[in-house]
């Protein structure tokens, strides 16, 4: 299981990622109210210590005279002592998904999933920031369960098994297991960043889409402009499928360049149109990952 790799994580990361920079937090918005009784810095629907006024009880049901409402208990006509009742701010389960395919695989300047393991890190990094809990599943042709991590607030256990990933490497294998990825999630309304390149059909993504629909989810595509913007203009080029490992030689001209372009167009409208239907606009993210993009994107969305 995940934690007998620990401390070989945590040597990687203080080795590889020194630089203060990498996978900075980012502000993320909740717009639900939040059912956990656990104290945290979002709206919720407990009864308790916070600045969101649910109305006023008669002091016998609540008794708490240091929120004694005087208007409301001289106006009452019962003559009953009313306090003011607030609901508490609570924390909300956060969790990273991520994609383990072959695709993930691909590398132009830099690995995707090198770019997906700082995403994930910069989610837990954020998500202790706010207070709340931070989860972790990984998958490719089942969701496995050494990159899986149940909800915590154990950010250095979270880090160092992200970490792992770092020297993940396989091809061949596919993704039928994000359908099975639901079943990892808690049944508490979480925020859920699913990092994938998406290359994967539209009715996979649709029916793990329709199982996650009790969660807010973020879809995080990663693509990189070496896979279809900066191809050979003309002359012959090797395209290497990373699902199953094969090589294929094309001629490239400016005919075969232009129908790859126009085929990724489509299928960016496609995935656009298909997360809008539940809303969940997709953040494509071309290059480094950058925490302001992440920021921006709740402050256009939410």
């Amino acid at each position: 299981m995940i934690r007998s790799f620990i401390k070989k994580a945590d040597k990687q990361a203080a080795t590889e990622h020194d630089d203060a920079s990498y996978a900075r937090a980012f502000e993320y918005v909740i717009s639900w109210k939040s059912d956990s009784i656990q104290l945290g810095d979002h709206a919720g629907t407990q009864r308790g210590l916070g600045s969101d006024y649910r109305g006023t009880v008669n002091l016998v049901d609540y008794p708490d005279a240091r929120r004694m409402d005087l208007r409301q208990t001289i106006r009452d006509p019962f003559e009953q002592v009313q306090v003011r009742q607030f609901n508490q701010d609570s924390t909300t389960p956060i969790y990273a998904v991520c994609d383990l395919s072959s695709s993930m695989q691909f590398s132009g300047r830099k690995r995707k999933l090198d770019t997906a393991i700082e995403i994930a890190t910069a989610v837990a990094n954020s998500a202790y920031n706010a207070g709340d809990l931070f989860g972790f599943i990984g998958y490719n042709q089942q969701v496995i369960e050494d990159f899986t991590l149940p909800l915590s607030r154990n950010l250095h256990q979270s880090k160092a098994a992200i970490a792992l990933l770092n020297d993940y490497r396989h091809l061949r294998i596919g993704v039928e297991g994000v359908t099975d990825v639901p079943n990892f999630l808690g049944q508490t309304r979480a925020l859920v960043f699913w990092i994938s390149d998406f290359h994967m059909p539209l009715q996979q993504i649709e029916k793990t889409l329709l199982a996650m629909s009790a969660h807010k989810v973020i879809p995080v595509v990663l693509w990189d402009d070496e896979e279809y913007k900066k191809l050979p203009k003309f002359g012959f080029g090797t395209m290497i499928d990373l699902e199953t490992g094969l090589n294929r030689t094309l001629f490239f001209r400016s005919e075969v360049k232009a129908k790859f372009l126009a085929a990724f167009n489509a299928r960016r409208h496609a995935l656009e149109a298909l997360f809008l239907r539940f809303d969940s606009p997709a953040l494509f993210m071309h290059g480094d990952y950058r925490p302001e993009l992440m920021t921006h994107y709740f402050e256009q969305t939410m």
